[in-house]
């Protein structure tokens, strides 16, 4: 980052907006799976490829973060997410002129590459950018604009799907509005500001490949937390209609009124990360994992609506602080020449334990007895993180002593 560069807010906006289309390549699609679904039903094995046009950019998210994260610390990070953007747009609206679903397939996969890319370039320059408590401000927004995103594009989608399952697609070309401001309030990052003053270093900051600075050890330990942590965040935006079905309610519009209710503890929980920041991670991931157990273990037990549903909200807040602890904290350990490669890492590793979730869920209520007893399993799970906080929390002293 150069002298005469100074992030303001519209440099952070425009860094923030895109986590939404890693939120949009899933949730807009999903009111019309019903519509796919019957479209391709003469398809054979139509049953396991049509979900697929909703996973396969989580798919790529996950496998392609680190590679993304390689490209932009050899090549830089702003051409390529601008890049990005446009490739987006391109294959995110090409099924309004497809028809065929292996066709489908492959844009679905192009969709996930410039996902990847998006998610983790953006994410970088954040880091690049900021430092201190407003880079920690601008990395816990990610977390609500996600959450509060998936609201809009759920309800965006399903008026959309009124008039055909091909009309969301439209909504992809709005990458090309991030485009525009990515284009008009970012340049490309050279350093961090210590290292601004050596000319030479920041000017070859680019076309670095060395790996004499990953801290291999902490990541690794951030990671693990991470894909622990992944398994545990989404799995009330996820189960809790199915939860809610059990408990007796049958009608569609008002489980997915009430879950989204209940999602609206994540925005929250970031907020109050935002207060609690700086008490440490070790107390954070305490609280965190405290909280997500209450939550869980009081869906899994209430036997009512309304005690379920407290359960969620309270599961929520903690999801929300708990995902930009861990963002925050792998981000304060990355330097500069290595930045994009850790964010990709970091960021693989809470695709997979997002994917891990709902197998974890499937697996504990076939084996328990079903779906409350497999919460409440969750709820155990958590608060076993209470160890996994006590090692963050030792290792986290002993790296600020030394």
């Amino acid at each position: 980052m150069g002298r005469q560069h100074e992030p303001g807010v519209m440099t952070g906006i425009a860094l923030l907006l895109p986590i939404t289309l890693t939120t949009m390549a899933i949730v807009l699609l999903a009111p019309v799976l019903p519509q796919l679904m019957a479209e391709f039903a003469d398809v054979p094995g139509h049953e396991y490829l049509v979900p697929m046009v909703l996973t396969l950019p989580s798919l790529c998210v996950a496998v392609l973060c680190p590679f993304a994260g390689m490209l932009g610390d050899y090549f830089g990070r702003r051409q390529l997410l601008l890049a990005s953007f446009v490739l987006y747009a391109v294959v995110g609206v090409a099924p309004l002129f497809l028809t065929d679903l292996v066709h489908i397939l492959i844009s679905r996969i192009g969709v996930g590459v410039a996902e990847a890319m998006i998610y983790v370039l953006s994410t970088t320059m954040i880091g690049d950018y900021y430092e201190g408590e407003r880079r920690d401000r601008w990395l816990a927004g990610q977390t609500a604009f996600a959450s509060v995103s998936a609201l809009v594009f759920f309800n965006i989608g399903g008026l959309l799907g009124e008039a055909g399952w091909r009309t969301p697609f439209i909504v992809y070309a709005s990458a090309l509005v991030m485009f525009a401001l990515v284009l008009k309030f970012t340049w490309e990052p050279s350093g961090d500001k210590a290292e601004i003053a050596d000319a030479t270093k920041a000017s070859a900051a680019p076309h670095n490949l060395s790996w004499a600075m990953f801290p291999w050890g902490n990541l690794a330990l951030i990671a693990g937390i991470t894909v622990y942590g992944a398994i545990f965040f989404y799995t009330v935006q996820i189960q809790a209609s199915a939860g809610l079905a059990e408990l007796g309610l049958s009608s569609a519009a008002r489980i997915g009124f009430l879950t989204s209710l209940a999602s609206l503890g994540v925005p929250l929980g970031t907020f109050i990360y935002s207060r609690l920041g700086r008490i440490g991670v070790g107390k954070l991931l305490l609280a965190e994992f405290g909280i997500l157990s209450i939550g869980f273990l009081l869906m899994g037990r209430t036997g009512s609506v309304p005690g379920f549903l407290a359960g969620c909200f309270i599961n929520q807040l903690g999801a929300g602080m708990l995902l930009p602890t861990l963002l925050v904290w792998s981000m304060s350990i990355l330097p500069f020449e290595v930045r994009g490669r850790g964010t990709g890492f970091w960021q693989s590793s809470f695709a997979l334990g997002q994917w891990l979730s709902p197998l974890a869920v499937t697996f504990f209520a076939l084996h328990l007895g079903g779906l409350m007893k497999s919460f409440e399993m969750l709820g155990y799970m958590a608060a076993a993180g209470f160890v996994v906080a006590l090692v963050a929390g030792r290792k986290t002293a002993v790296a600020a002593n030394a």
